[in-house]
């Protein structure tokens, strides 16, 4: 078992390939189980990454530690997100930008609470230990929240890339991270 990433408010919990499984399968009472707590609706509807990171853990179970962590409120374990690194260090697609890519998803009803600076603080930290200072966000130009969250962090923008999915700017920052609101 992968140990949680703890926060001052927040256990981030690492949904290994059986949570995923369960979660893909819709059988949530086995899920809810292994996770602690029940699975949030919003993260039943990202069939699509659950099946990327089951398939990315099965490629390589190195993997598996820096893969998709459900955010957990420690006082109730009510999940208000998920975050996840998209790869392990070094992937060559990060190029010159950093070390690895964090990505994170705080649930509508949860925004503006700062659970996304904990996590990304949280999450920045354990990579750090890990030894991956150099920490990469894509951020779509118009999410001003998490563009803002990010520029508090001391990130800034080193590039851009396009797909399918529209631009997103690539931003990043070396660990420790500038927390503006400490």
């Amino acid at each position: 078992m992968i140990a949680d990433i703890e926060s001052p408010r927040l256990l981030l919990r690492h949904l290994d390939p059986r949570v995923l499984r369960y979660c893909l399968a819709g059988d949530l009472t086995a899920a809810a189980e292994l996770l602690g707590t029940p699975p949030a609706a919003a993260w039943l509807d990202e069939q699509a990454l659950m099946a990327l990171r089951l398939d990315d853990i099965t490629q390589d179970p190195a993997y598996a530690p820096w893969s998709v962590r459900a955010l957990l409120r420690r006082e109730d374990r009510v999940m208000v997100g998920h975050a996840n690194f998209h790869s392990l260090p070094g992937h060559p697609y990060l190029g010159a930008y950093g070390d690895v890519e964090l990505g994170y998803t705080i649930y509508p009803d949860f925004r503006r609470q700062g659970y996304a600076r904990e996590a990304v603080l949280a999450l920045g930290g354990w990579a750090a230990q890990a030894g991956a200072t150099r920490l990469v966000l894509s951020i779509a130009p118009d999410n001003l929240p998490s563009q803002a969250l990010a520029a508090g962090l001391g990130f800034a923008k080193v590039g851009q890339s396009a797909d399918d999915e529209g631009v997103e700017d690539i931003l990043s920052a070396c660990w420790p991270l500038k927390d503006a609101r400490s």
